[in-house]
């Protein structure tokens, strides 16, 4: 497991559209000398590649709507 950072993303996906998929591997083992293998190297850049920004109204935190306190319960007789 690894983490891809919003750089490290953008410059594989840039070499892959760029220059090809191998283009793109190179840059992956370049960054992350941990892939030993081109497959697996390969199956990442084909999903770094796919990713897509998520959208700006999901990157703002949520509204946040105030509670009101309830009314005491009136006593039952």
């Amino acid at each position: 497991m690894f983490t891809v950072s919003e750089s490290e993303a953008e410059t594989i996906r840039q070499a892959f559209h760029e220059r090809g998929e191998w283009s793109a591997v190179v840059e992956l083992r370049r960054l992350f000398p941990v892939f030993a293998n081109n497959p697996e190297a390969l199956r990442c850049v084909r999903a770094i590649a796919g990713w897509q920004p998520l959208p700006e109204a999901a990157t703002a935190p949520p509204k946040v709507t105030p509670l009101r306190r309830r009314k005491p319960a009136e006593p039952q007789p």
